[in-house]
């Protein structure tokens, strides 16, 4: 068969030529530009092997799909086809071998991940050299036994391989060339020790980097290998996943030269994140069988219909459907970060208007924050812009220990670096008391929480232009107005604020506790991670409702 006539080639054409913001995610057209120019001969360092690719067809031919009982070539879907001819025909034009060493895959639940992953292990087990070892891991061995199953199930199958294999219950062996897959666990078993010719890591967003780490390096010394990552979105930010997934869409916008990632990125375009209730394409960007199959597509409009209407429900359906990272609010939990960001906005004026600061100053070596808040009365809507400050020596360590990406925040104006090891307070100091005049705006106070603040709000009141600072007591009788006001106003859709993914993600930390009066308020010790910027808006709400909404009956006091 040639090239052209591949299912998989012919899908990649059409994702190549498919317009932007359509039903192909934007990372899927940046991949299949680039290995279609591959295919088509036109990249000098790299070639799709037409014999190889004959070669692929003819052992796929011999397995039988299980479920349409048709060879596996014919019955896969288009986005297997292309992943499969991708890793084992691409070649590197100088070294005569694969091209690809890793293929990571994220796509959404029941889109056969697992099954695809059971042919290209039967496959590599036929071509790769005599006693190759395959291991896949799995957070648990149920899970990690998934794919074991899948390879057990296509062998028996196809009458002309079974023959050929040795099925055992922890392992399964190749009699042709002697090579031996054993699944593992990522929680019973050590993973160190063993050299894999090629490994699979499913569901790899549920561990952290060490499986994904261990399996790379035992192929050292390997002219031919390969890893195949796989998962669906977690909600949790820490995992090995996320890391790969950053580096493959980093080569996609070309930030860096990595020629040996293959990724297929099944997730929605960032535009269209927050329309996930009402935009159809946020199920057809992360689940590209629902694109052919219209029973698919019907049950997941089902499944949507029931994260809208209940909240237990959403984080699932976010994270293994749709592919958006989503923390579910939980029974402590502040407010949702969907809530949130509807009230996401690119600007905001200011000129002419009256605000309220609010600031958490942290130990010298941690996150700042400054927020600045108005009230517009003839709307009823508070409006927020909220600033960090972090120490410059420490951006990079604090992006990898707490898994968000300062530096793009930094970029894009949202956080501060200053200082060295430790945060710069007169940096801060200067930003505090240059907002009057930076943005016509009038101070009418500032909210501090008393620790760490003292000599910093004595500067502020004895400046030139000085600014009326106001302690906040961090107590929960103090706090719960405010912390309540700014729930109520978000949940309502009264609350703006500029564009700031630092505060998204102090939103999605934020947990609250209520005390024996059932006073609400934000507990760092119980939150998730940094919610700095969280509490310096709360401290600026607090100084608006001073001045602005005590003793108005339309407006929550109290």
């Amino acid at each position: 068969m040639d090239i052209h006539e591949n299912k998989g080639y012919k899908y990649a054409v059409r994702c190549a030529k498919a317009r932007k913001g359509g039903k192909v995610p934007e990372y899927i057209i940046r991949q299949a530009k680039v290995w279609v120019r591959i295919a088509d001969g036109k990249d000098r360092k790299a070639f799709v092997d037409e014999a190889e690719h004959e070669r692929i067809i003819n052992i796929m031919r011999l397995m039988i799909h299980p479920d349409l009982h048709c060879p596996m070539d014919e019955g896969l879907e288009p986005y297997a086809m292309w992943l499969i001819t991708a890793i084992f025909c691409t070649k590197d034009a100088e070294k005569k071998r694969r091209l690809y060493t890793t293929a990571l895959l994220e796509i959404a639940r029941k889109n056969f991940k697992t099954f695809v992953s059971a042919v290209i292990f039967i496959i590599s087990m036929l071509l790769e050299p005599p006693f190759s070892r395959f291991f896949s891991v799995a957070p648990s061995f149920k899970l990690s036994q998934e794919l074991w199953l899948a390879v057990r199930k296509i062998l028996k199958n196809s009458s002309v391989l079974c023959d050929h294999f040795k099925i055992c219950r922890d392992y399964i062996r190749c009699n042709i060339t002697g090579g031996e897959y054993t699944p593992l666990a990522y929680s019973n078993d050590k993973l160190d020790g063993k050299q894999a010719n090629v490994w699979l890591a499913d569901e790899s967003a549920a561990m952290n980097e060490y499986p994904i780490e261990a399996m790379r390096s035992s192929q050292l010394m390997l002219k031919n290998k390969l890893g195949i990552i796989i998962s669906t979105k977690y909600p949790n930010e820490n995992n090995g996943f996320e890391d790969e997934l950053k580096a493959a869409k980093s080569a996609l916008d070309g930030k860096k030269i990595q020629r040996n990632i293959f990724a297929l990125i099944y997730e929605p375009d960032e535009c269209i994140i927050n329309d996930w209730m009402t935009d159809d394409r946020v199920l057809y960007q992360a689940n590209p069988t629902a694109c052919d199959h219209k029973d698919v597509f019907d049950t997941l409009t089902q499944f949507r219909t029931m994260a809208i209407l209940y909240e237990n429900k959403r984080e699932n359906f976010l994270c293994k459907h749709c592919n958006i990272q989503y923390k579910s609010v939980g029974a402590d939990g502040y407010v949702g970060v969907d809530q949130v960001r509807k009230g996401s906005v690119k600007y905001i004026e200011w000129a002419g208007a009256d605000v309220y600061l609010g600031v958490d100053l942290s130990q010298t070596d941690d996150n700042t924050a400054a927020a600045m808040v108005r009230y517009d009365s003839a709307e009823d809507i508070i409006y927020a812009r909220v600033k960090g400050f972090i120490p410059a020596a420490r951006v990079d360590m604090k992006s990898e220990a707490e898994k968000f990406d300062y530096r793009r925040s930094i970029k894009k104006g949202d956080c501060f670096a200053c200082g060295d090891e430790i945060i710069d307070y007169n940096f801060v100091e200067n930003y505090l008391l240059g907002i009057e005049r930076e943005n016509s705006v009038t101070i009418v106070g500032a909210g501090f929480d008393r620790y760490n603040a003292i000599s910093t709000m004595q500067k502020l009141e004895s400046a030139d232009d000085p600014i009326q600072c106001t302690e906040v007591k961090q107590h929960s009788s103090v706090l719960h107005p405010a912390t309540k006001l700014l729930r109520e106003y978000i949940l309502e859709g009264k609350f703006r604020y500029e564009s700031n993914m630092l505060l998204e993600n102090s939103f999605e930390n934020a947990r609250c506790t209520l005390d024996t009066n059932l006073n609400m308020y934000v507990n760092k010790k119980k939150s998730k991670g940094k919610v700095d910027m969280v509490v310096a808006l709360i401290n600026a709400v607090y100084m608006m409702m001073q001045y602005e909404l005590i003793g108005n009956d339309d407006v929550f006091v109290g």
